[in-house]
């Protein structure tokens, strides 16, 4: 199975469409899916999922990991907390004036004249805090993921894992949701798994769980904006790059 999903994957490589890769250039896009594109990959593959479509969500969803929520929660994919799991609180946060930031690190904040910042008392935010128990859901350590780099990626790696199996599950509450588990089922049974490789399905999958009434996003803007940055960024050719054991470094 594994050897015929590489030929299908290196078929699709050979035939890709050829476009201008122009997110390329930004250095920040470079290092946020670095240190998860690998193991993203495996869990996709794992739960039957497509990878660039996942990639370029948590790119959105966490401004490429530089929300400030993302910071402090390694929640990427903007997850709300579960009834049992722990949320990000009601936070009282400065941001600068100029450029416009939001600032959760203690030192940083330091840096700065009282006259620079503008402090806010910011509303819960709803989603999954994946800091250790002992802090998730406080108020307390809100910059551990800047000192705990290897905590961070797990913890984005287990919000990507819990999003393939939990969200986008036949048992969901919601239709959009099984409905996209059953369009997955159903291509990777007739297609094998390198149907996850193609640009056509990413592209389904997007336009499957957003743009729409009770659905991961219901902004119609939102599944265009994801499809652009999987398309800029080509993280259709940079999946593929990776799961052939390319070199990153060489393929970026």
């Amino acid at each position: 199975m594994k050897i015929f999903l590489i030929l299908i994957i290196f078929v699709n490589f050979l035939f890709s469409y050829n476009e201008d890769y122009s997110f390329r250039k930004y250095n920040h896009i470079k290092e946020f899916y670095k240190p998860i594109i690998k193991e993203t990959i495996k869990i996709a593959l794992k739960y039957d999922m497509p990878p660039a479509a996942i990639l370029a969500m948590a790119s959105v969803e966490s401004g490429y990991g530089r929300g400030y929520v993302a910071k402090i929660t390694g929640n990427i994919l903007s997850l709300g907390a579960g009834k049992s799991e722990k949320e990000l609180p009601s936070l009282y946060l400065p941001n600068l004036k100029k450029p416009y930031k939001v600032l959760y690190n203690e030192k940083e904040i330091k840096k700065y004249k009282k006259s620079q910042l503008v402090w806010k008392q910011r509303p819960k935010s709803l989603k999954k805090d994946y800091r250790p128990n002992n802090l998730a859901g406080t108020t307390k350590n809100l910059d551990y993921f800047d000192y705990h780099k290897q905590e961070r990626i797990k913890a984005n790696l287990k919000n990507i894992e819990e999003f393939c199996s939990k969200w986008i599950n036949l048992k969901s509450n919601y239709k959009v949701f099984r409905d996209a588990r059953k369009l997955l089922n159903e291509r990777v049974k007739m297609y094998g798994k390198g149907v996850l490789f193609t640009k056509e399905l990413n592209t389904e999958f997007i336009n499957s769980i957003g743009g729409k009434p009770n659905s991961y996003n219901y902004r119609e803007a939102w599944p265009k904006k994801i499809v652009k940055v999987m398309e800029k960024t080509g993280l259709i050719r940079l999946s593929e790059d990776i799961y052939l054991k390319r070199d990153f470094e060489k393929v970026w």
